[in-house]
């Protein structure tokens, strides 16, 4: 048994809950915000099967879309203004980032 965390933007999370929910993967979906850009993030453990692990991994691929977006940066606060860039940048964002980890034991009750 494998325990898969996938960290996954926001604005894919819905389309993959549905994904997984049709093909029957139990799934705990948390709330968590990215480090980078301060973004929120959907945050899916799921315990699978080692046999399932593929095709997990194949819907969190098909489900989860990188794109490019314009942010703004944060302002330095206390840090170095040097390397302050004022204005906006294009940075690639989505996308997913899936560990998988196994599992000595897993209990449902």
């Amino acid at each position: 048994m494998k325990l898969i965390v996938a960290v996954v933007q926001d604005q894919d999370s819905n389309r993959l809950s549905s994904a997984l929910t049709k093909s029957d993967f139990r799934n705990t979906k948390l709330a968590s915000t990215g480090g980078f850009l301060r973004a929120g993030n959907t945050t899916f453990l799921m315990g699978v099967e080692d046999d399932l692990v593929s095709k997990a991994l194949d819907l969190i691929r098909d489900n989860c879309r990188s794109r490019d977006q314009m942010v703004a940066p944060v302002s330095p606060m206390g840090g170095n203004a040097d390397s302050y860039i004022p204005y906006p940048i294009e940075v690639e964002v989505g996308g997913a980032t899936v560990f998988v980890l196994p599992i000595e034991q897993f209990h449902h009750f």
